[in-house]
């Protein structure tokens, strides 16, 4: 392994007892190329062929108040795969936020858990108050990484194969857009959401492959929402008014805490892609989803996978640190989310639920050719109880109910983990899961990579990274063959 150190960035982080700034969460400061990786264990497939990116939330600087690690600063990192052989690299994304910072030389805003009087300067987003820190998602479109943030923010371009930051998308609205939008394959589409404290609290909007905006449209809910995922099919872009969002007496005096609202159903908004038509509104159980696994049409119905959260509002965890209702609020076995179904009947407006899996389930992902489509194969990730640190993944076959588990050595944590289709594939599940792991026993970091056609043989291959890397939350798998056409198909646009 032949690896680059590039200079240090400013930081002010001190050492501290904070479970979310220690162990797999240990922030990293450190930003290198790395070339010719070391594999530990199998061999790299020669039939993979593409770009993993892996985002981040690590903090830099010492927190202006109490740290909540969805706070943290924005880092990619990256592992590039072709003919056998694996490259790295890590950036932090240079957002508007992380400049000032580093020229102060320490935090500005306060964070998620901090009340008013807390940021030095006004912030971003739904929120109002937070950094736009672009740490949440990434996703890459028409041959461009977007990095976003979890309660809208101003969308980070990246070039996906240097990780060169290049500025905010011109094309994103005065609200922001959310983390999580999604990319049609068969449109080559980015569809995105939003959502504010000010009428009409959620906007809809779709972005062409050449990076252009070709609508923008209100989905009016009765008052401020915390949507976090959107899911479509081929005729719509599915959005959610759940019952799980700030208390609106708290809000009036700028505090913004959360609550489940009883009596108040979780609403399914059925907004037409092609521009006619009305929104469809459709009424389900009352819950709360993080996050979609996929959506498709079946006749007069209207299919939605997802995580539903049984109790998406939990107490606090015995802590004597005080950190109880932080860890609660990060724990899969406190809120309880399993894979579940909706159907949605077009013709009658009747919703139809059913429980796909008894499990404690979150963080799904597909083949995303299928994305909007029918499909077979679902993978969610497993939790460690009480943390927010993946240790196990799950392979699902929604045809026959049949599922097979990896699970990970303890003191191993995984990321998302995206598939990557195998180069002449032509079976759904033909292909690969890639996550990056922190191994807390070596003081390590490897990319792992999974044959979903013997999903419990666990991984065959293992990659050696350059240092240990902080935990983070979302992860993107781009084929080599679609990177190109995408950056081919926005130069011929942008040329005419």
């Amino acid at each position: 392994m032949k690896v680059e150190r590039l200079p240090p960035i400013r930081s002010s982080l001190q050492p501290s007892n904070h479970p979310y700034l220690n162990g797999a969460w240990t922030p990293q400061m450190e930003e290198v190329n790395a070339i010719d990786l070391d594999v530990i264990e199998g061999e790299i497939p020669y039939d993979l062929d593409g770009i993993y990116l892996r985002n981040t939330e690590n903090q830099i600087h010492q927190p202006a108040g109490r740290h909540h690690p969805f706070d943290g600063d924005g880092m990619i990192h990256q592992i590039d795969i072709r003919d056998g052989k694996a490259s790295y690299r890590n950036r932090f994304i240079r957002t508007r936020c992380f400049h000032a910072e580093q020229e102060a030389g320490r935090s500005l805003w306060g964070g998620l858990m901090d009340g008013p009087g807390v940021s030095e300067r006004p912030g971003f987003g739904a929120h109002g108050r937070l950094k736009d820190s672009a740490s949440t998602d990434v996703i890459v479109h028409g041959g461009k990484a977007i990095a976003t943030f979890y309660q809208c923010g101003e969308a980070y371009v990246l070039d996906p194969e240097t990780l060169e930051t290049e500025g905010v998308a011109p094309w994103v609205p005065i609200d922001g857009i959310s983390a999580h939008p999604k990319l049609d394959p068969l449109t080559g589409e980015l569809l995105f959401f939003n959502y504010s404290t000010h009428a009409p609290y959620m906007h809809y909007g779709t972005v062409d492959p050449a990076g252009r905006l070709t609508r923008y449209t209100p989905v009016p809910t009765p008052g401020p929402r915390l949507p976090h995922d959107m899911i479509f099919t081929k005729n719509w872009a599915i959005l959610n008014d759940m019952p799980v969002f700030w208390d609106a007496e708290l809000l009036k005096r700028d505090i913004h805490a959360v609550r489940l609202h009883e009596g108040v159903p979780t609403r399914f908004a059925l907004v037409p892609r092609d521009g006619d038509g009305d929104i469809r509104w459709f009424e389900a159980e009352p819950t709360y989803v993080l996050h979609w696994n996929n959506a498709y049409e079946d006749g007069d119905e209207v299919i939605v996978d997802g995580y539903f959260q049984e109790n998406p509002t939990p107490d606090p965890i015995p802590n004597e640190d005080g950190y109880g209702h932080l860890m609660a609020y990060l724990d899969q076995s406190s809120m309880r989310p399993r894979l579940h179904r909706w159907r949605f009947d077009l013709k009658t407006g009747e919703t139809r639920e059913e429980r796909l899996d008894d499990r404690i389930l979150e963080f799904g992902m597909i083949n995303q050719r299928f994305l909007g489509q029918p499909y077979r194969y679902a993978y969610s990730a497993v939790a460690k109880p009480g943390w927010f640190l993946f240790n196990g993944l799950v392979k699902h076959d929604l045809a026959t109910g049949e599922s097979w588990t990896v699970t990970l050595e303890e003191g191993r944590y995984a990321s998302e983990a995206p598939f990557a289709p195998r180069t002449g594939g032509t079976q759904e599940d033909d292909g690969y899961l890639i996550s990056f792991v922190t191994d807390e026993n070596r003081g390590t970091s490897e990319c792992v990579i999974i044959d979903c056609k013997r999903f419990e043989d666990g991984p065959i291959c293992r990659i050696a990274l350059p240092h240990k890397i902080c935990s983070g939350t979302h992860a993107h798998w781009v084929e080599r063959k679609d990177l190109e056409a995408a950056k081919a198909e926005r130069r011929e646009a942008l040329a005419a």
